[in-house]
């Protein structure tokens, strides 16, 4: 029996086109040879990776299973009732929408289901850890709607649950949004609901960051809580780049038609069947394992880093990112994440709660575990990490001190990511 054509053949893309070939293989060779902490990114299987690449790619399948614009439909029918079936299972939701092109989409057909242009909407600033859709002015969120934010405490810098209701009451927004891109803490979504209920606004929650942690039972989820959860399937998740929309059965239908046909066209199947499969590797308990492990070793991380100078805002991480103020070693955010980029080590300035520096400055820079715990890493490696970074980020690079302490730290980093290597070479039987 032949073996079917099911993905990519990197033979042929050489052949045809080798410049983007040899950026393929620069880019794995990136992967290979550096510490990966941005918290937004992680290392999807070779299974995920066989979906995304697959034929499925070549199918246009407008509207939802059974009820297509386009024929041909019926395996690419298949994928996505797998996607939803895991998915509700997975996470206890009623409702799935796995069609959303990224985490962006997926809070837009949020606004667009239960929002008019002009309705209030309160959701974390920005500058305090929010996201771009949670209602800055240079995004739809900010310029469509009238966005009320609430803020962290000064002293703690964690959120203030009687403020976010003191709010609520004053400004009756018609959405309030839980969840956030650097708040390294547990969000209290009880507490949210009732917020939301007293003065009748719907409750949804941005998940894109720890909904990995969800799936695993690692931390609380808000699925019981919410009327509508939107999330990313990359991150802890470690699918596809993509996006879903978690809901009660009530939602399901205006969220459907937000998605499609409002805010998007026809959905990119071989990311929906890659979602499936990755929904499957995270119901498995090895994923909960993994899990488990990104909490300890971005908790690992946050101390160790804490030791070496680094000041974590709120004190620690009860997640998989940690946010460290750098104003105690007279290093912006900017100047370290050039610092460690030029010793291997990619992770992101990242604006602290009430930053004094403008965002493409920042006082500190965010770290996340996802990625270097898929390599195999644990405790005893986030401590050599975070000495690096402490190392790489005071080293003034033009510097003939600054320098040579750069190259060294990237021979170390070297040593560390091969012995844990990204996509290791299979080795021939």
């Amino acid at each position: 029996m032949s073996t079917p054509f099911w993905g990519p053949d990197f033979a042929a893309l050489q052949a045809t086109d080798p410049e983007i070939a040899e950026i393929v293989l620069a880019e794995l060779d990136r992967q290979r040879t550096g510490l990966q902490l941005i918290a937004s990114e992680n290392l999807t299987s070779p299974a995920v990776l066989a979906a995304l690449g697959s034929t499925l790619s070549n199918k246009y399948a407008e509207g939802y299973p059974g009820r297509r614009y386009y024929g041909g439909c019926a395996q690419v029918d298949r994928a996505e009732e797998l996607a939803v079936a895991r998915a509700r299972a997975l996470f206890g939701a009623e409702h799935a929408n796995v069609q959303p092109y990224s985490g962006a989409s997926a809070n837009l057909a949020a606004y667009a289901a239960f929002c008019q242009p002009g309705d209030r909407v309160l959701a974390m600033d920005l500058k305090q850890g929010g996201h771009l859709t949670h209602g800055s002015r240079a995004n739809f969120s900010g310029r469509w709607f009238q966005a009320i934010s609430y803020p962290v405490r000064p002293d703690d810098e964690l959120i203030d649950y009687d403020q976010i209701r003191d709010l609520a009451i004053t400004y009756e927004p018609r959405m309030i949004i839980a969840g956030a891109t650097a708040y390294p803490r547990l969000i209290d979504f009880p507490a949210f609901r009732e917020i939301a209920d007293e003065i009748g606004a719907v409750l949804m929650v941005d998940a894109a960051h720890f909904i990995g942690l969800v799936a695993a039972g690692v931390i609380p989820s808000p699925v019981p809580h919410a009327d509508v959860v939107t999330l990313t399937t990359h991150k802890v998740l470690r699918g596809p780049r993509g996006g879903m929309i978690l809901s009660r059965a009530e939602h399901a239908k205006a969220l459907d038609k937000a998605v499609f046909p409002f805010t998007q066209g026809g959905p990119l199947m071989h990311a929906v069947a890659a979602k499936a499969v990755a929904l499957k590797e995270a119901a498995t308990p090895g994923f909960a394992v993994y899990a488990n492990q990104v909490v300890a070793n971005a908790r690992a991380l946050s101390q160790d880093l804490a030791a070496a100078g680094l000041r974590p805002v709120s004190g620690g991480t009860d997640t998989h990112l940690a946010l460290l103020d750098l104003r105690p070693i007279g290093v912006t955010g900017a100047e370290a994440e050039s610092r460690c980029e030029a010793a291997h080590i990619t992770l992101n300035k990242n604006a602290i709660p009430y930053d004094p520096e403008p965002p493409m400055v920042s006082s500190g820079i965010r770290v996340g575990s996802p990625y270097v715990t898929t390599q195999g890493m644990t405790e005893a490696e986030m401590s050599v990490i975070a000495r690096l970074i402490a190392r790489a980020v005071r080293a003034e690079r033009g510097t003939v001190r600054g320098d040579a302490e750069l190259a060294a730290v990237t021979g170390e980093v070297a040593e560390l990511v091969a012995q844990h290597p990204a996509y290791p070479e299979r080795r021939k039987s």
